[in-house]
């Protein structure tokens, strides 16, 4: 019987995600535009933390659920690397071919502040390194998570004020809204806001229930199914401000700053979330332990976004570089049982792709624009 809420539950998410970002993409408007992209990849999260905060409080409840807190948000990182990254950078080239572009070889170039978000990657994949080690999960640790994330808020507080987002790039809600007088405007924004939250809120988990009831019923890992169908529909605001971005073909690269946003987002603040909800359903301070089989999806996650930190690192996107994220995305999506061996590939091709970069470290790449970016921004707060 619980399958058949995944009549109303998927549904229910996903109109939760629209209701969220369209309202984001409204609220871009009244704040600084430095900080636009990472709150609106936060807010566009919300569906995302709510399912994972459901998960880590069903398993202190129910020990045998402890997996699915790693299945969850793992997924929901590869997804974002191996299926969102290469998407933008298909749909952008579709729409540059059809604008006429020609260029034999097509990049997508990323701005200087966007070396911020991907530096950003970096402490936070070495920290999560130590995480594995450990094998546990505890809220010291999500402490320093945030510290990450606060941090890169800080670096992003600093950048200056650019032009707002033009209104024809908005949709027929959002554009909607924002052609409203102010008042009746940010009204608007915050009904969308409670009405994506209530959504969530009376969802949330029915959605979690009903999706582990059809994986029962149909013969699929929970596992499996959450570490994938879960974050593809919590995620679909992400997905669907990206793609729209990316259509416009000069607004590529901040479909994939938004992307690079939501995964340091998803990386600290919502990985910090799960053991003071896992606390919080014990009634006593605990980490969250990792069995071996966890291990393997958090070193796989890991690898993967190290080798998409080092592909972005280079301030650009390849063709050759999309299609391999998602090429191997998709066999570990079809072939789940070769997730070790693909985590050596994703580690050998890491490995060339570090040497490269210590090779060309003069060159223009994400470290140096962001020492030089951070310098100049320093020297103006100074004055």
């Amino acid at each position: 019987m619980e399958a058949l809420n995944s009549i109303w539950t998927f549904p229910a998410i996903v109109l939760a995600a629209m209701l969220i970002a369209w309202a984001a993409e409204c609220g871009q408007f009244y704040i600084s535009q430095g900080l636009a992209l990472a709150v609106l990849a936060w807010i566009q999260t919300i569906p995302e933390f709510a399912v994972e905060a459901v998960i880590a409080l069903d398993a202190s409840k129910d020990p045998a659920k402890l997996h699915l807190i790693t299945a969850n948000y793992t997924g929901s990182l590869r997804l974002f690397v191996g299926l969102g990254w290469p998407m933008v950078y298909f749909v952008a080239l579709i729409f540059a071919r059809m604008k006429g572009d020609k260029k034999e070889s097509w990049v997508i170039k990323m701005d200087d502040e966007h070396s911020i978000a991907i530096v950003s990657l970096l402490p936070t994949l070495l920290y999560f390194l130590f995480i594995y080690f450990k094998g546990t999960l505890n809220i010291f640790d999500g402490l320093v998570l945030s510290a990450i994330y606060f941090t890169y808020l800080y670096l992003l507080s600093k950048i200056p004020p650019q032009e707002a987002e033009e209104m024809e790039d908005l949709g027929w809600v959002p554009k909607y809204v924002m052609t409203r007088r102010k008042p009746v405007s940010i009204t608007l924004i915050v009904v969308l806001f409670i009405a994506g939250a209530v959504t969530i809120y009376y969802s949330a988990h029915p959605f979690l229930n009903s999706m582990l009831a059809l994986a029962t019923s149909i013969g699929i890992s929970q596992f499996v199914f959450v570490q994938w169908v879960a974050p593809f529909l919590s995620e679909f605001p992400e997905k669907l401000s990206a793609f729209h971005w990316a259509r416009k073909v000069t607004k590529a690269p901040m479909a994939l700053a938004n992307f690079v946003s939501s995964s340091i987002n998803q990386w600290t603040i919502l990985i910090a979330m799960i053991p003071v909800i896992y606390s919080l359903g014990l009634g006593r301070l605990s980490s969250v332990p990792f069995d071996e089989h966890q291990k393997v999806e958090i070193l796989l996650t890991i690898v993967q976004s190290y080798l998409g930190f080092l592909f972005l690192a280079s301030m650009d996107f390849t063709l050759f570089e999309a299609a391999g994220l998602f090429v191997l995305w998709l066999i570990q999506f079809i072939v789940p049982n070769i997730r070790v061996e693909i985590t050596w590939v994703y580690a050998f091709w890491a490995l060339i792709e570090t040497l490269r970069m210590i090779k060309n470290f003069r060159q223009r790449n994400a470290l140096n624009v962001f020492w030089k970016l951070s310098r100049k921004l320093l020297k103006k707060e100074a004055y």
